[in-house]
């Protein structure tokens, strides 16, 4: 059972770290143009910072439901969007993305920790896991992992 559990904790790391069978979030970072983040796309209501910092907020409100007792989920769906006024800039890129970053990092220490059982549920939840947890992170990141780097292929385009 021991070679399950470490055989599990691996995938899901492999999942959150590298991006399975879509690109890695280090990849997209690394490939889009910062200066481009504020860029309305037509047809679209968001722009590529505000899809990053909705990402970087459900991903730090899994995080902190999975670990502290104690937290308060922000209202949905507001509280998982920056205002729709807010359109970006360099400066918030950069900052969603170390945050992003530094979270998905704690979540990748409560999969990679032996102490923490993936499949008790989470005294604090009504049936969650972390399991479920780390793969709801892993599955709301990639979805918008594709959105963002289609939007990144039409800015690019029209740049």
């Amino acid at each position: 059972m021991a070679d399950n559990e470490q055989s599990l904790r691996k995938h899901l790391l492999y999942l959150l770290r590298d991006g399975g069978a879509h690109m890695s979030f280090e990849d997209f970072i690394n490939e889009f143009p910062a200066e481009l983040c504020s860029e309305e796309v037509p047809g679209l209501p968001y722009t590529a910072w505000q899809v990053l910092e909705h990402m970087r907020l459900a991903q730090w409100d899994i995080l902190e439901f999975s670990r502290n007792p104690k937290h308060v989920s922000p209202d949905f769906p507001r509280g998982y969007w920056p205002q729709p006024q807010e359109k970006g800039s360099v400066e918030l890129w950069k900052g969603s993305a170390a945050k992003f970053r530094s979270d998905l990092k704690e979540m990748e220490h409560m999969v990679a920790d032996n102490s923490i059982d993936l499949h008790a549920k989470i005294p604090h939840g009504d049936g969650q896991t972390v399991l479920r947890e780390a793969l709801l992170v892993a599955d709301h990141n990639a979805y918008h992992l594709g959105a963002l780097l289609v939007m990144s292929r039409i800015l690019k385009t029209t740049d």
